[in-house]
């Protein structure tokens, strides 16, 4: 099976005259960067503070200043923020590379909790390839969309399909698999990730069902059950979905909270964080799981 690889990021050194400064080995870091130094030198300045959990989650608390954020980086329209925000990425992935021997990162976490567009975002910084277990188990079934195939084959169907995507991704190395939402309700399914390492998205209900819903549900088989308008009806099945899986997705690795992530930033709600604050804290957070573990050294 062969996997395209996304893009690596490109990135250089703005300073305020518009030159791009560049080290030896490629990238600067922040606090080496003129002009830079001031707006950013405690943005995800992490110190990693693991602590246990009955699963094996590894969660972290970041240290690191949120609510000092300027205001700009959490507009993804603008082009420095953009670029400050690449360059901490891309450090971070730096750090956490040479720990990880080309072991697959798999994001778990429940249906529109941005597993894809994390992932790709990761693969990017990482240079692995990305991976979406959906399709592939899609391709299985001659093209059949995962819509069509619950609809008619059923969900049984369906899952014996993933686990088969996920025994075949998991002798592979180098990749961001993003899975199914109920990918974790099968043990055997963790059998195969477990040669990798596993990342919760935790975002909450409300923040789901207001995404799912403001795209419509058609793609999402197992929310076309209820009735009422289309947030109540997505919320009340999430709730009834997270209830069914919530301490499956405990045994992940490592955990991303949003509502953490929302809390340190002074935010009442998630919307404003940017997929790239959420990549980063994945990283950081397979880096508290690294260490933990003792494949990563402490600094």
């Amino acid at each position: 099976m062969e996997a395209k690889v996304g893009p690596s990021f490109q990135i250089s050194s703005w300073t305020g005259t518009g030159k791009a400064v560049k080290s030896s080995s490629g990238f600067l870091p922040v606090s080496q960067i003129p002009g830079v130094q001031k707006r950013w030198q405690k943005l995800f300045s992490i110190h990693l503070q693991p602590t246990k959990s009955r699963h094996k989650t590894t969660v972290l608390e970041p240290s690191c200043s949120y609510q000092n954020l300027p205001a700009p980086i959490l507009e993804s329209g603008n082009l420095h923020a953009a670029f400050d925000d690449a360059l901490i990425l891309k450090n971070k992935s730096q750090d956490v590379l040479p720990y990880l021997h080309g072991r697959c990162i798999y994001l778990v976490g429940m249906m529109g909790s941005g597993k894809t567009t994390v992932g790709k975002i990761l693969s990017q910084v990482l240079n692995y390839s990305f991976i979406d277990s959906d399709i592939l188990v899609e391709e299985s079934v001659d093209g059949t969309s995962v819509a069509e195939i619950f609809n008619l084959y059923g969900e049984r169907f369906f899952r014996d399909k993933e686990s088969e995507v996920l025994k075949k991704l998991s002798i592979m190395h180098r990749l961001v698999v993003s899975t199914g939402g109920g990918a974790v309700v099968r043990p055997i399914n963790w059998t195969y990730m477990q040669n990798g390492i596993s990342v919760w998205l935790d975002v909450p209900l409300e923040a789901l069902a207001q995404r799912i819903s403001a795209v419509g549900t058609d793609s999402r088989p197992l929310l076309h059950q209820g009735s009422g308008d289309a947030y109540t009806k997505a919320f009340m099945r999430l709730s009834s979905l997270f209830e069914e899986r919530s301490d499956a997705y405990a045994n992940a690795n490592a955990r991303v909270s949003l509502e953490h992530i929302a809390a340190k930033l002074g935010h009442r709600d998630v919307s404003n964080i940017t997929p790239s604050i959420i990549a980063h804290e994945a990283l950081a957070q397979i880096e508290g799981f690294l260490k933990e573990e003792g494949e990563m050294p402490f600094e």
